[in-house]
């Protein structure tokens, strides 16, 4: 299969990301895109992004080797019927949707799943849209594809290796598969991350007591709880069944729990956490995940004027860019009050270094 005219059919975060991965690995490659945001289209045309703005789903993308499907999950599948009338038969189709039960199941009834291959880039980021897309933002990340029932492995072998010239991770699942993992390490945190911020809310003093010291672990476990309302709608609504199997679960283990507290069985309490503990150390740390890594630290400063600029000097002086720095004022690590975030594990890693090597005392999580 030769790729040389890319489709687009929306442009946010994740298309916007592909698109540009694509013109940074393969600059040959002609992009075409389409959304309904014209300004957004000319922008992306002006940075060298695309080379042709559509201005609707028409027979300018006949000439498509390859589709990307990237607008809202319900949305996609809306599309398929007038691609269908459009295509010719050798133009792949792929989507960019976290959940594929529901669009595999449209495919299959409109008689294209076998050219039709499904894709869930799991890399992303709390702010949206395409002046957030960067070419590195699937890069190490796990790109999960799901073919097409018929889809040819010649097909589903191409496409896996130009996601991987992309410097993305492919692995190839069953869309039924791809659904239930994501319920369980995706989708179901970013609802107990929410929730617990509801917790939290619904339970603060009215002088907001709560809200004033949640800095620290409270915010970094609900930081996903900061995502796009809407496109987390549609994710529940065509992942539901999964989503429930995994939080019925949960509830029984949130059920052991509270039991174990009532009982004040410590040693339970205790076997708990360790497993816990022993479980996600054993995550390995090499690729990116569903739910974006921070790559931040904390460290002891000396309360003195002066002091984060100096840090802030230290690191400029080893060519390190800070993406976000800030003053914790629970102390959760002894004197660890300083909050500092990079924008990559390489920035990250010379950063505790540089700073070590000054005598900083730094606390990795």
């Amino acid at each position: 299969m030769k790729i040389e005219t890319v489709g687009f059919i929306g442009l946010g975060l994740i298309g916007g990301s592909i698109a540009k991965a694509i013109k940074l690995y393969h600059p040959q490659i002609r992009i075409m895109a389409y959304m309904r945001n014209r300004e957004t289209l000319e922008q992306a045309a002006r940075e060298g992004t695309i080379d042709q703005v559509c201005t609707a789903v028409n027979d300018d993308f006949c000439s498509c080797d390859l589709i990307y499907l990237c607008a809202p999950v319900s949305t996609n599948a809306l599309y398929l019927e007038e691609l269908k009338k459009i295509l010719p038969d050798t133009c792949l189709l792929t989507d960019a949707g976290s959940t594929k039960t529901d669009i595999h199941e449209k495919v299959t009834a409109l008689g294209i799943a076998d050219r039709f291959i499904g894709g869930h880039p799991m890399a992303g980021s709390e702010k949206t849209g395409y002046e957030n897309a960067k070419p590195h933002l699937i890069e190490n990340a796990y790109y999960i594809i799901t073919p097409g029932e018929g889809l040819s492995q010649e097909k589903t072998d191409a496409f896996t290796a130009f996601t991987a010239s992309l410097k993305a991770i492919p692995l190839v699942l069953d869309y039924r598969q791809h659904d239930f993992i994501t319920a369980c390490v995706s989708h179901l945190p970013h609802l107990i991350a929410a929730s617990l911020v509801e917790l939290v809310k619904d339970l603060d003093s009215p002088e907001e007591l709560m809200k004033q010291i949640a800095a620290g672990g409270f915010k970094d476990i609900t930081r996903i709880a900061s995502s796009s309302p809407e496109m987390w709608e549609q994710i529940c609504m065509t992942n539901s069944s999964n989503i429930l199997k995994a939080l019925e679960h949960y509830q029984m283990q949130l059920e052991k729990l509270r039991s174990e507290l009532q009982e004040r069985n410590g040693g339970e309490i205790h076997d708990f956490f360790a497993a816990a503990r022993d479980y996600r150390n054993s995550i390995p740390d090499t690729s990116a995940g569903p739910l974006k890594k921070v790559y931040a630290f904390y460290c002891d400063m000396v309360d003195e004027a002066g002091g984060i600029a100096t840090l802030a000097t230290i690191l400029a002086s080893g060519g390190i860019s800070l993406r976000n720095i800030g003053i914790i004022h629970n102390r959760e690590f002894e004197e660890a009050v300083l909050r500092v975030e990079l924008y990559d594990e390489d920035a990250y890693q010379k950063a505790v270094t540089l700073l070590r090597k000054y005598r900083y005392t730094i606390y990795e999580r």
